[in-house]
């Protein structure tokens, strides 16, 4: 909004005051151009009265006339300058009139908005400023401060000085004319006689129409001009007196000037009032020279061609292929206003002659003048104005005595002298009609005139309202308008305010005006007095509203300057209207640029874009900078280009792919012209976008890929995602081997190893780099845009810092860089590898992998990338020499930093409550000296296996570095997947891959089946303990530099189906000692598809048969095994049949004896789902008691077939060791711990009766099944080999190697009360194992009975004391009754003799009763009608025992003989 130090009723004075000519001689304009001034010009600065005047008013009442200026202009006969040269005027006043740089900015708290206005902080009463967000209560109403228009002030003041006199209103005609007379003149009266003659002639002849004079009777005030440097002051003083008493003291004056001497004080500096005041005088006298020159349009003529969307090329050179758009800048209306340059106009120079103003003119001639005016305006203008009042106020008077009804009748026959120039075709409402010099109507104007001119606004008003009627009545709508007009600004200007301001007045005016009239000029005075007034007194919408009106397409400039103050009354509302301000801020710069104004337009642009940016509201975000960055470059202003153009790239824009092309293009042009090849450091590129969380550092060569059947190790790379979980298994695992490397105990330092970097590792810690080792950095690129980028020469920049270096040495320049030149002096520190090439398509995001070779030691810095960005071309079509020249020219390098930011910290309290980032160092890796390097390769390694499948492959270490390495080890998630063999032997099977395919990885031997169990006693030390860490059996346990060694690994498939990830974390050390990194580590992961087999049962009973009638010297008692094999593959894998070749067995308390099957063939063939029984008679094994015994164990061999594997080497006793013997099985039931410690639970708790039970069932016999498939694979037979293991701990208690599945758990009743726990039961299943019997009788027996009716049978009842402690047994003959599931048999027999039997058995006592059955008759009987019951001797508790095999019968055949 405009606001100056003057307050609106001083503008409004200001631009109407008193109009007074100026006639000179040619010698008083000799005397005055000695101060490079005309007369005229020499008295402006003075013009405004310091002291009160007074006149009395037709009512004979006074009235004071305060701060009254006049104006003084030289008499020019000449037309009026056409309308292009007035607008040129303003033009350049406005031009000139810009916003000082670097100028302290004003802050408006706008709502949410903080706007800054760059001002001089002229002061200003803002109303809703303290009310509306009291964000400066402390300041009072006097001290507000908002941001200024000057340009806007100097463009009113000159339109309204500029403004020519008009037949409807007499404000602009001259009252007086000063005849200025040179005192040198030889006659001084003759020369006022002809300026007098020359004024009369110029106001009375009718030769001229220009000036316009107020009255016929005009003031003609004479002037003797007195040059004080020539002397001849008592002439002039004697001219001066016969002048007063030819035209009276109150006539004439005596104006001495030119007193300066230059002989004395020439260096005095003398203040100069008349610059400020000269330059639009002068321009607009240049602008007068220039219109018949330049009368071509200025404004808004540019042809429809001149406004086509085609792409053009400005003049800058720039490339425009720009969708049309409303507010877009039009060029070639621009190239019409060219931007004046810095100095082109200063006010000096535009002043005809060079030198200062004012020269001769001392400060005493300075109050001289200002007398002069002074006498002048009191004795003579006053005096005139008040009597003209009275002659026309008499006139009016002496009228009002006829009725009104008269007059107008008589005004209507006789025409009243009014020559109407209308058409008679055009409507009444026109403009034009005229009314003669002495019509009444004028009258009453004039005297409205001239009262509002001396301030008497009362009168003024009442003048202006009646006239308002007459012209009205008279439809002569220009006077109309001009008297509503006037009434409107004397109601707002009366003193008190009688009467509210009429607005309706002012909008009425500015209509008829605009659309009846079509005199734009009057209507917009009309409308800049009308907004000052409203907003004076804040009716800031009523003043928007009317400044937008008066926009239109005839005038930018005009529109420009109405539209920017309509949206200052936006801002300054009680309510400000934040977006509307913005809006029509736009329209505003759009209108200067139309105008040329670009300063100006930048300016606009530059304050709306504070209300629209971050809103969200990106197409209005795109357009405001984009017009910013091209004002700003036209006007030499290339880094706020650059600026501008960035935010249209950075941001998602939703613009079309097209028009995104051009502001690149644009983007391009600008900075290539701004840099230019003379920047030190390279600047930030906004594109492409980098998401700098994104970076993964990954330190190490990159997975070379294996030729041949060579299978490299996975390890880690930059194409595998990143797991949490698998990297805290991968430092379980390497914790594990640290802790085997160094006896178990994990270093406090201890850092799992981290290859590869990323925003969810920790990156607390600098990472550690290996010299000659690459560093990859994967960036992470994104192009928000919808045209391609091409990038090239693509690099890393870093900062070197070399070992040993202090910061405060590196601060004075120790520190290398590659900044300055990527090719030259940095390859000995580190190679930087360069992309030549890297295409980004639209919105695409694309990793980039960068390398660094670090040579040396030290701390290494990524400090960003650097880059030659362009557009790449979108057709496929190849480009013409010269628009290759031309891409070749848009190309620009700079740069982008990598700033990562680190997690967000949330451990104390004030983290909590701040936003607090930890530091996150994965771009600065110290460079450590050269380390070991390992690579593992893998052969006739499988991807597939069947479960227990037995394959032997190859793995090859190789040490690739130059320092040897050592200490190598292995963990893996599976230990029980894979082994290296044992100490044992070599096996007799090939070392070589090459070797026969169908070659059993096991040792063999030839044996015929059926013979007895080959038993071998191995030592559980030969075989590497279960454990996560496996030492790897290397020669000389060091690998040299360049060397490589083979070895043997033997592979089973997993017992699950289903596919399996093993993990392998290789561990390796230098032989050096003391190095930052202490181990190496390399990572594979392999994934097998396991197929279902065989399926394994297995189950033990004890054996039934009497010791004295065993074949064989094993009487400490035996058991029976029995095996179910069933093949249960699925035939996927293309296995044709399963061969039962094997079942071993390792213990270290039993051992398979033989096979009893019935069956003569011995080898088991299964096909799909069949099934096979076995059955094996296991015996106790018969070691000699020693030391180490519970570390021994041994293997018994059952071969169904004509080979025989010694199960007890490798990989068969390996994979033993570590499937069966696992730390699970170990603990649910450690053969090795009960055996060591039997005796004493013996004597701690023999009265234990769960602990005596068990040692009773106790077996703890491993069944070991080897099975061959034969498969057909590429027309190939191969045959597979395998096994499957099976642990018997209890008997009775059957086993299986597939685990069965869990079924689904059943919903239960929700129970409130807990239930009462149920009585504990006897173990009466547990205490019938206590006795073992067995029945020993003839199955037939023959008998005469016809000869002896009763036949006795011997039987001999055989007692087996199965457990560790003393048990009590009581036989007991007489017959039980019969179970209903029993056999129906002959019963009509007895036992004869004793009845019941009392025995007491020691432990693993055998005890033999004799015992008489007595039969009466032939037939089938069963004998097994006695009952044994058992107890502990120390027990109460009794049971029936071996309820089991009691309930099956025994039979006997009596025969009648």
């Amino acid at each position: 909004m405009a606001q100056c130090v003057q307050s609106v009723q001083e503008l409004v004075q200001d631009s109407f005051v008193p109009m007074v000519a100026v006639l000179c001689s040619e010698e008083a304009e000799r005397v005055t151009r000695k101060n490079n001034l005309n007369f005229a010009e020499l008295l402006r600065p003075f013009c405004r009265l310091t002291s009160e005047g007074h006149i009395r008013d037709p009512n004979n009442q006074v009235q004071v006339v305060k701060n009254l200026r006049i104006c003084v202009n030289n008499v020019v006969t000449s037309p009026n300058a056409a309308s292009a040269a007035q607008r040129r005027l303003l033009n350049e006043v406005v031009s000139l009139c810009q916003p000082q740089e670097g100028a302290a900015t004003n802050v408006i708290t706008a709502g949410d908005y903080d706007l800054n206005f760059s001002d001089h902080s002229v002061k200003a009463s803002v109303p809703w400023y303290s009310a509306w967000r009291q964000t400066l209560s402390e300041v009072s109403t006097s001290k507000h401060y908002t941001a200024t228009t000057p340009w806007f002030e100097a463009y009113r003041e000159n339109f309204l000085q500029s403004m020519a006199a008009s037949e409807h209103e007499f404000l602009n005609h001259y009252l007086a004319c000063l005849l200025v007379v040179s005192s040198t003149e030889t006659v001084p009266v003759e020369q006022f006689l002809k300026l007098s003659q020359e004024q009369h002639r110029i106001q009375h002849s009718g030769d001229y129409t220009n000036p316009k004079w107020f009255i016929p009777n005009t003031l003609k005030y004479y002037v003797l001009l007195h040059d004080m440097g020539e002397g001849g002051e008592q002439r002039a003083e004697s001219v001066y007196e016969d002048m007063k008493q030819r035209y009276g003291h109150q006539g004439c004056y005596l104006l001495k000037v030119n007193s300066r001497s230059f002989s004395a004080e020439d260096d005095e500096q003398m203040p100069d009032p008349w610059s400020q005041y000269l330059h639009r005088s002068n321009l607009q006298n240049q602008e007068e020279e220039d219109a018949a020159v330049n009368s071509g349009p200025v404004e808004n003529k540019a042809s429809a061609a001149e406004v086509d969307s085609s792409p053009t090329t400005d003049k800058d050179g720039a490339p425009t292929s720009l969708e049309p758009h409303p507010l877009q800048l039009d060029t070639a209306l621009c190239a019409e206003h060219p931007e004046p340059k810095k100095g082109a106009r200063e006010p000096e120079s535009l002043v005809g002659a060079a030198g200062s103003h004012g020269a001769c003119l001392t400060l005493n001639d300075h109050d001289h003048i200002r007398q002069f005016i002074q006498e002048f305006t009191f004795r003579g203008l006053l005096p005139h104005i008040e009597k003209n009042i009275r002659q026309l106020n008499d006139q009016l008077v002496s009228r009002k005595g006829l009725s009104r009804s008269l007059f107008t009748a008589t005004k209507k026959w006789f025409g009243g002298g009014k020559v109407p120039e209308k058409g008679v075709s055009e409507p009444k409402s026109t403009c034009g009609l005229l009314y003669p010099p002495e019509a009444p109507e004028l009258q009453i104007r004039k005297m409205a005139d001239l009262c509002f001119l001396v301030q008497h606004y009362e009168l003024a008003y009442s003048c202006y309202h009646t006239a308002k009627k007459d012209f009205l009545s008279d439809q002569a709508m220009l006077y109309a308008a001009g008297a509503l007009e006037m009434a409107a600004v004397s109601a707002f200007l009366q003193a008190g305010a009688p009467r509210p301001y009429p607005t309706h007045y002012m909008d009425t005016a500015i209509q008829t005006y605009r659309d009846v009239c079509k005199n734009m000029v009057l209507a917009e005075r009309c409308a800049l007095l009308s907004a000052e007034i409203l907003k004076s007194q804040a009716k800031y919408s009523e003043a928007a509203t009317l400044l937008i009106k008066m926009t239109s397409e005839d005038s930018d400039l005009r529109s420009a300057l109405l539209l920017e103050q309509a949206a200052h009354c936006f801002i300054n509302m009680r309510n400000p209207m934040v977006r509307k301000f913005a809006f029509h801020m736009i329209l505003a710069g759009h209108r200067f640029s139309k105008a040329g104004q670009r300063r100006h337009a930048l300016r606009c642009y530059c304050q709306a874009m504070q209300v629209y940016k971050e809103r969200g509201w990106s197409l209005a975000e795109d357009h405001i900078h984009f017009t910013i960055g091209r004002q700003s470059f036209t006007l030499s202003q290339p880094e706020k280009a650059v600026t501008a153009f960035r935010q249209i790239l950075t941001n998602d824009s939703r613009q079309t792919a097209t028009q995104q092309g051009a502001f690149l293009r644009e983007y391009l042009y600008v900075y290539k012209s701004v840099v230019g090849g003379d920047e030190d450091r390279l600047p930030q590129l906004p594109l492409p976008c980098i998401h700098s969380s994104a970076t993964r550092v990954y330190f190490g060569h990159e997975r070379r890929l294996a030729q041949g059947e060579k299978q490299a190790a996975t390890h880690v790379s930059l194409d595998q995602e990143y797991d949490q979980d698998l990297a805290a298994m991968w430092g379980h695992l390497e914790e594990q081997l640290v802790a085997a490397a160094n006896r178990g105990v994990v270093p406090a330092s201890f850092q799992p190893t981290q290859c590869c970097l990323n925003s969810q590792t920790d990156n607390l810690r600098c990472p550690l780099a290996v010299a000659e080792e690459p560093i990859i950095v994967e960036v992470m690129f994104r192009n928000p845009l919808k045209v391609p980028l091409a990038l090239s020469n693509l690099a890393l920049l870093w900062k070197f810092t070399a070992e040993g270096v202090t910061p405060s040495e590196e601060v004075t320049g120790e520190a290398i860089t590659n900044e300055e030149d990527l090719t030259e002096g940095t390859d000995n520190v580190v190679t930087t590898q360069i992309i030549l090439e890297f295409l980004l398509c639209p919105e695409e995001t694309k990793m980039a992998r960068l390398q660094l070779l670090p040579h040396r030691t030290g701390q290494l810095s990524i400090v960003g990338v650097v880059y030659n960005l362009a557009a790449a071309p979108c057709g496929e079509t190849a480009p013409s020499c010269e628009g290759q020249q031309a891409m070749d020219f848009m190309v620009v390098r700079g740069r982008q930093d990598l700033k990562i930011q680190g997690p967000r910290l949330n451990q104390t309290k004030e983290d909590k409550m701040l936003v607090r980032h930890g530091v996150d160092r994965r771009l600065d890796p110290i460079i450590t000296p050269p380390m070991p390097l390992m690579e593992v390769f893998f052969l006739q390694f499988p991807t597939a296996l069947l479960c227990g499948e037995i394959r032997k492959a190859y793995v090859e270490f190789c040490n690739v570095s130059a320092v040897a390495l050592c200490g190598l080890r292995v963990a893996s998630t599976h230990p029980d997947f894979f082994t290296f063999g044992s100490r044992a032997p070599t096996p007799l099977t090939p070392v070589s891959p090459a070797s026969a395919e169908n070659c059993s990885a096991y040792k063999t031997t030839t044996r015929q089946p059926g013979s007895v169990a080959s038993e071998m006693l191995v030592s559980a030390g030969d075989f590497s303990p279960l454990s996560g860490v496996m030492e790897i059996p290397i020669d000389g346990s060091t690998l040299l530099p360049g060397e490589s060694t083979q070895l043997p690994l033997w592979l089973r498939g997993p017992d699950h189906e289903g596919v399996h990830e093993i993990n392998f974390l290789f561990y390796y050390q230098s032989t050096e000692k003391g190095m930052k990194i202490s181990h190496r580590v390399l990572r594979h992961t392999v994934f097998i598809c396991a197929s279902r087999s065989l399926s394994v049962q297995a189950s033990a009973c004890r054996s039934s048969v009497p010791p004295h009638q065993r074949l064989d010297d094993k009487s400490t008692g035996g058991s029976l095994v029995f095996v179910d094999v069933e093949n249960v593959n699925t035939s996927e894998a293309g296995v044709r049949e399963f061969h039962i070749v094997q079942v071993s067995s390792s213990s270290q308390h039993w051992c398979l004896h033989k096979c009893i099957n019935p069956a003569n063939d011995r080898d088991c063939k299964l096909g799909s789902r069949e099934r096979a029984k076995l059955c094996f008679r296991a015996t106790r094994c018969q070691r000699p008691a020693a030391s180490d015994a519970a570390e021994e164990y041994t293997f018994a061999d059952v071969n169904l077939g004509n080979e025989q594997i010694i199960s007890s080497s490798t990989p068969c006793g390996d994979f033993f060791f570590r499937g069966c013997l696992s730390p699970e099985s170990q603990r649910g039931g450690g053969t090795a711990s009960r055996t060591s410690s039997s005796s004493r639970i013996q004597e701690d708790k023999a009265a234990d009766i769960s602990n005596i039970v068990k040692k009773c069932n106790e077996l703890d016999l491993n069944i070991i099944v080897i099975w061959k498939a034969h498969v057909v694979e590429d027309n190939k037979q191969l045959i597979l080999e395998g096994q499957l293991h099976v642990a018997l701990q209890t008997i009775g208690k059957e086993v299986t190697s597939l685990t069965p599945k869990e079924e689904a758990q059943e919903m239960v009743l929700l129970k409130f009360k807990p239930e009462a726990p149920a009585p504990v039961a006897p173990p009466s299943a547990e205490l019938s194992q206590l006795i073992k019997t067995n029945l020993h009788y003839p199955e037939t027996h023959s008998h005469p009975f016809v000869q002896e009716s009763l036949c006795v049978v011997p039987v001999t009842l055989t007692l087996s004391n199965c457990s560790s402690a003393p048990v009590d047994v009581l036989i007991d003959l007489r017959h039980k009754s019969p179970s209903p599931e029993s056999v129906e048999v002959h019963s009509s027999f007895t036992w004869v003799g004793r009845t019941q039997y009392k025995l007491q058995l020691e432990p693993q006592e055998v005890l033999c009763v004799t015992l008489r059955a007595c039969f009466l008759q032939a037939g089938v009987y069963n004998l097994n009608t006695l009952r044994v019951f058992a107890k502990l001797t120390q027990q109460g508790a009794v049971c029936e025992a071996d309820s089991q095999q009691a309930a099956s019968p025994a039979l006997i055949i009596i025969n009648n003989a």
